[in-house]
């Protein structure tokens, strides 16, 4: 890993001289690739500097030991080495994570696809409080959130809505929140005070380019309808909403969400091109799962991740055995702890598979 902190460290000093040569400064893309690259690089190179240092530390007090007779002054330096060696094993592991190869989708923003399931009513309504429940975590971090297409339930909630996410790091946060969310509770409309189990699906997709999936428009099927949703005064006035069915795969994407049938069908090519980036990522987990499966799950809308206990107020994610006796702060948008102890989670399995000492 030393090898690896080093060219890292090359890197960077090779980034610092090219971000400030005149000719990166008027190309504005490159400069932005180049800063982000620079920021991301400069963390572990503090972090590898100070490692250095403590190492030396260490040397320096272990030749102290070797040498020193005086009492008095081997206890402190025994002390001293003992906090060193604390301070050592701390950066050895933040290295360590921070070596973990980035998903490169991590800083992309997301296409939020929430579903009722099983339940009738009851599950439509839960995928309402879903939404809210994230709606809320994406004003906590300073997102922006764009709902693109909505079909209400009979009784409330949604049957579905898909909606955008826009901000920082924002399918690097959510990734782990794709699969089928449980409910148990007694339904509104029950008389008989019986608890019901219900579901809602939920699907986090990475928004991506045109640069990324190349959407052939002669393989894409366009239809223009009346809105039916919201949309202010056109709704079912005007032929604005938009449903692109992509005939090679099969994917079908709508939005109905704006006025002019322009943006809705460039909001409609966005969710396309994120569901057949979805086809191809299934594809390469499929292959990488072979060698690997994750813990935290790869993603998949079948898998059962998380079941939400409203007359115990808990929460338990079963990915990673984690419960939780606050359902209402979980319900309100606090989600932060159970999206970093997935993470960790990951950042363990993947360390496993790179395991290996920092030596040099």
């Amino acid at each position: 890993m030393i090898n690896k902190l080093e060219e890292i460290k090359e890197r960077f000093e090779e980034v610092s001289k090219l971000i400030v040569l005149p000719e990166t400064m008027a190309d504005m893309k490159k400069y932005a690739k180049l800063n982000k690259e620079y920021k991301e690089l400069d963390k572990i190179v503090k972090h590898y500097h100070e490692y250095q240092e403590i190492k030396e530390g260490i040397a320096n007090t272990k030749s102290l030991l070797e040498t020193e007779k005086d009492t008095e002054f081997r206890e402190m330096a025994k002390e001293e080495l003992e906090i060193l060696q604390e301070k050592c094993a701390k950066l050895e592991s933040d290295l360590k994570t921070m070596l973990i190869p980035k998903d490169p989708n991590d800083s992309k923003n997301i296409i939020l696809e929430i579903r009722g399931g099983a339940g009738g009513d009851e599950a439509a309504i839960f995928a309402g409080d879903l939404f809210r429940m994230y709606e809320r975590f994406a004003e906590t971090q300073g997102w922006k959130v764009g709902i693109m297409d909505v079909t209400e339930g009979s009784s409330g909630g949604y049957k579905e809505i898909i909606a955008s996410v826009s901000g920082e790091d924002v399918y690097g946060k959510l990734k782990f929140e794709s699969g089928v969310h449980r409910v148990q509770r007694v339904p509104a409309t029950e008389t008989q005070g019986r608890v019901h189990t219900s579901a809602a699906s939920v699907a986090v997709l990475p928004e991506v380019e045109d640069v990324e999936v190349e959407v052939n428009m002669s393989d894409v099927k366009k239809e223009i309808f009346c809105a039916s949703g919201p949309g202010g005064q056109s709704v079912n006035t005007t032929y604005s909403a938009v449903r692109l069915t992509h005939i090679p795969t099969g994917v079908v994407a709508s939005c109905q969400d704006e006025k002019s049938q322009h943006k809705n069908l460039d909001k409609a090519l966005s969710v396309l091109r994120a569901r057949i980036y979805e086809i191809e990522l299934q594809k390469q987990n499929e292959e990488v799962g072979a060698a690997r499966k994750s813990m935290v799950g790869s993603g998949d809308r079948s898998d059962k991740i998380r079941t939400y206990n409203f007359p115990q107020s808990r929460v338990t994610d079963h990915r990673i055995n984690h419960t939780v006796y606050n359902l209402p702060s979980i319900m309100n948008g606090e989600i932060e702890d159970f999206i970093e102890k997935l993470r960790i989670a990951d950042n363990a399995e993947k360390m496993k598979e790179g395991s290996g000492a920092l030596t040099d």
